[in-house]
């Protein structure tokens, strides 16, 4: 393949630079789904979409454990529950009210549930770029869980990360080795509906921050 045909093939078009952007801010946590089955090739799509992400050293640390299972999926909607009602206690009057009136998963309404972990252990303890920031293993599986949103948003898929549960016990319930970090637990099916913005936002939850009041120059906040 010539320079010149691997430069094209590189090329992205001002329609798919759109395509990007629009998947991105067409990006929501969904809670709610439809029971329809999602097709094994989309499935797989996705998957590979996923284990394209940019990983530090290429030492993709990533494991996608597909869970379909009613039974298994009863399991962990019950983890949920405890685990909701011990972070509720962390609010008071009506945050409290508000949280507790929240959907925050669709574990057993979703076709599919996804859990995606973390193996530090992968290629050995030396890995290229990866000594004086340890953590970068988990910012990478962060990556991967990112393009597999992005890739089922583009498929039409809906995608909801529930963080409410105990690590120790989805480890239990899936038998994850005692090395391995459990990074994410995700749910994945077809839609109700995409909301206009996130539902937290659209509760009065919080605000999306001004892009302005992130963004800092040089040095922290600003400052020489």
């Amino acid at each position: 393949m010539t320079h010149e045909s691997l430069t094209a093939e590189a090329t992205v078009t001002p329609f798919e630079r759109d395509a990007v952007y629009k998947t991105i801010f067409a990006r929501r946590d969904v809670r709610r789904f439809l029971s329809a089955p999602i097709p094994a090739e989309v499935v797989e799509r996705i998957l590979l979409a996923a284990h394209h992400a940019p990983s530090v050293g290429f030492m993709q640390p990533w494991n996608f454990i597909v869970i379909r299972e009613p039974r298994t999926k009863k399991l962990i909607k019950h983890a949920f529950l405890l685990a909701r009602s011990q972070e509720a206690e962390w609010f008071s009057d009506e945050r409290k009210k508000l949280y507790l009136s929240l959907k925050l998963e669709g574990i057993e309404e979703a076709p599919l549930n996804i859990c995606v972990t973390c193996d530090s252990t992968r290629h050995g303890p030396a890995v290229l770029g990866r000594s004086q920031i340890p953590q970068t293993d988990i910012y990478s599986t962060c990556c991967a869980i990112q393009n597999l949103w992005l890739a089922a948003r583009a498929e039409g898929l809906g995608v909801g990360w529930v963080s409410i549960l105990s690590e120790q016990r989805l480890k239990e319930i899936l038998r994850i080795p005692a090395h391995i970090t459990v990074v994410g637990y995700l749910c994945m099916g077809y839609p109700v509906r995409f909301e206009s913005k996130p539902e937290l936002e659209s509760v009065g939850w919080l605000d999306r921050l001004p892009l302005s009041d992130v963004i800092f120059d040089e040095s922290w906040n600003g400052k020489e």
